[in-house]
């Protein structure tokens, strides 16, 4: 998969994995590292679906409304990713700390849906639930931050209650932030994730 990887100054500090929306690349998410944890070693990854020209990481059949056969083989694709780079990057694969927004909150949703300890932790900006009906891994220990919106016309905060709930079911210990900006990442959102990492992670 297309991505940056960018050695941090930490080596014990969790390695960031950073997911952008649609439409997005690699070097998106970039700041939103320097502002959570800037000792961290980054991985920045590119989705390889594209919608329109517009890259994603998996397929939908329309807004919200997701190709769930493409989201198990991208999640499964993402995964397996994540094991090589890790052995070639040489870092710890159980030191992940996902920062995803929409669509790359979403695939970050997914990791956790379908793998255990794939991530440490994640940071999900604006994101829904990956997929219905399925048995959750255990995630005791996994803490996972939601930034949602009152008014997200995209993750309705219904969307954001149901996906706290089944993250609770299965052991997460998830706190989520909500601001009145739509779907939009705000500054003060971002100082929220920051906060919460400073608090749940290190």
């Amino acid at each position: 998969m297309r991505h940056i990887f960018k050695q941090g100054t930490d080596p014990a500090a969790p390695v960031l994995l950073l997911l952008h929306g649609t439409g997005g690349t690699e070097h998106d998410l970039l700041s939103l590292a320097d502002a959570i944890s800037p000792e961290s070693s980054v991985l920045s990854v590119r989705g390889n679906v594209l919608e329109n020209g517009m890259p994603r990481f998996f397929r939908r059949l329309a807004e919200g409304v997701f190709d769930l056969e493409d989201l198990v083989f991208r999640t499964e694709e993402l995964n397996t990713f994540l094991d090589t780079a890790a052995e070639e990057r040489g870092f710890d694969r159980r030191n992940i700390v996902a920062i995803g927004y929409s669509n790359g909150a979403n695939i970050a949703a997914s990791l956790l849906f379908h793998y255990k300890d794939a991530l440490r932790g994640a940071i999900l900006h604006h994101p829904m639930v990956p997929i219905r009906g399925k048995q959750l891994p255990e995630l005791a220990d996994v803490p996972v931050f939601i930034g949602a919106g009152t008014n997200d016309p995209i993750c309705r905060p219904e969307e954001t209650e149901e996906l706290t709930a089944l993250l609770n079911g299965a052991g997460a210990s998830v706190n989520v932030h909500w601001e009145r900006f739509g779907h939009q990442l705000t500054g003060t959102e971002v100082a929220a994730a920051a906060q919460w990492y400073r608090e749940s992670i290190q």
